[in-house]
């Protein structure tokens, strides 16, 4: 088995970690931040800073792939989550029966388990720290890689911490997030980097989380994510009777600058008939969090059908993060893992080149594209609400983007219709894989033909406006 280092102790860090070291890896995680408090969920709520992670304070919710992968790879992960008051809810089966249909089987798959960022990333150190042949050093950055350059390809062989402490081993994962600084230690080191697709996602988040006085979330009247107007409303349930609230704008879109305001805020998220009374709680922060310059990007490490190196591997975040409104990172990071995990299982490190080429096309055809659906829909939103702002229609030559819309507005209409839709949502079965099917493809486009004449349940651009300036 190999010696593994990796770089970068997130939640899919570790996970990614712990799939590795009960394989039976020799596995060493290092982690430039400090560790979590060890108390409870509220002190790691209330003291953990982790200052590498720029979205850490943002609400997050868990999707249901990660959930999968939790309850069968790392089961004792899942409990900790639990422990630490974590919800297991599924959206699905949260839907009135007289609109997703009796239950069918397979409907469980649907299940998620969450949490806030920093309770469910103190889970997963907690099990991390007891797992055999898994050692993490917190408070340990990589400051440089060690490089053999007389082997026939650049090989990463190592990484020294900015202590000058030197470790060495047959892989270095990067499992940096979005923050990763592989491309600069590459550069550094006097190797090709890797090639980076980078787009601005082009949002503006604008969040806050709450806690009821009787341990209980709001009932959703909706989707947890909604697409009202120029706005993008997100309503998610997490642990102990907490949940977060995210409004999204277009980060150009200046005229909403003011719902950094928390009475501003709380106005416009009031004036949503679907969403209000998800504010019946007590706000955990006295302001609003708010972040931008938040990237699509995929980054690849086989160029021209060669490694620009071997001996190293970006997962997570790190390969491919994006838009994190939708929710996809953890579980398409953890997805990522597996892939990992299982290529060292087929491929092996002893053809160093012919594990970076088995790696990347497992990638390509496991997280690209499920990278690609998400940019997709970025920048198609992003062209919407400028047409929404300029008065004008938005309508792209893109059947995908036409299918998708309707198969959304089909959704309350058909139960096939809006299992397809949730299970792409939640990272289990891509759209254009249930797509396949003729018989939903044909329903989706009857009963969703008129998705443009739906009501927006939201204020109007200038009431919008209006409040967010007052």
């Amino acid at each position: 088995m190999a010696r593994i280092i990796g770089i970068g102790a997130g939640a899919v860090g570790l996970g990614t970690a712990m799939l590795l070291a009960r394989d039976g890896h020799d596995v060493v995680v290092l982690e430039r931040d400090a560790p979590p408090p060890s108390a409870s969920a509220d002190e790691a709520w209330t003291t953990w800073q982790r200052r590498s992670v720029n979205q850490f304070r943002l609400p997050h919710f868990l999707l249901a792939r990660t959930r999968k992968i939790l309850d069968t790879e790392l089961p004792d992960v899942a409990r900790a989550v639990e422990d630490e008051g974590g919800l297991r809810m599924n959206p699905l089966l949260q839907i009135p029966e007289e609109i997703r249909g009796s239950e069918r089987p397979g409907d469980g798959e649907f299940e998620c388990l969450t949490a806030r960022r920093p309770v469910f990333e103190s889970a997963f150190a907690r099990v991390a720290e007891g797992t055999d042949g898994l050692d993490v050093r917190r408070g340990a950055a990589v400051e440089s890689l060690v490089v053999d350059t007389a082997a026939a390809r650049p090989t990463v062989i190592g990484v020294r911490t900015a202590e000058g402490d030197e470790l060495r081993g047959d892989l270095v994962v990067d499992l940096g997030g979005r923050r990763s600084a592989m491309p600069k230690l590459l550069a550094d080191a006097g190797l090709p980097t890797p090639v980076e697709e980078l787009d601005d996602s082009g949002f503006m988040y604008f969040g806050r989380h709450f806690v009821s006085s009787d341990g209980s979330v709001p009932f959703a009247l909706g989707p947890g994510i909604m697409h009202l107007g120029t706005i993008t409303s997100l309503t998610l349930p997490a642990d102990n009777g907490t949940w977060g609230l995210v409004i999204v704008t277009n980060a150009k879109d200046r005229a909403l600058l003011g719902l950094r305001d928390p009475d501003r805020w709380e106005t416009v998220f009031k004036s949503l008939p679907l969403v209000a009374h998800w504010l019946d709680g007590t706000p955990l922060e006295d302001g609003v969090v708010t972040i931008s310059k938040i990237e699509d990007r995929i980054r690849t490490y086989v160029v021209d059908g060669a490694p620009v190196a071997t001996g190293v591997v970006a997962v997570g975040d790190a390969g491919a993060c994006s838009n994190p409104s939708q929710g996809r990172g953890v579980s398409i990071g953890m997805l990522h893992g597996t892939v990992l995990r299982d290529t060292l299982r087929s491929a092996g490190l002893d053809d160093k080149d012919e594990f970076a080429l088995a790696f990347h096309e497992a990638t390509e055809s496991t997280v690209r594209p499920w990278f690609e659906w998400t940019r997709s829909g970025d920048r198609h939103r992003l062209a919407e609400v400028d047409a929404m702002i300029d008065g004008k229609p938005y309508k792209p030559d893109d059947p995908a983007f036409e299918m998708e819309r309707a198969l959304g507005a089909a959704a309350t209409l058909d139960p096939g219709c809006l299992r397809a839709g949730i299970s792409a949502t939640l990272v289990l079965t891509p759209l254009d894989e249930s797509l396949r099917d003729a018989g939903l493809r044909a329903r989706a486009l009857e009963l969703g033909a008129s998705w443009r004449d739906q009501p927006v349940l939201a204020p109007s651009r200038d009431e919008l406006v209006a409040m967010a300036t007052a």
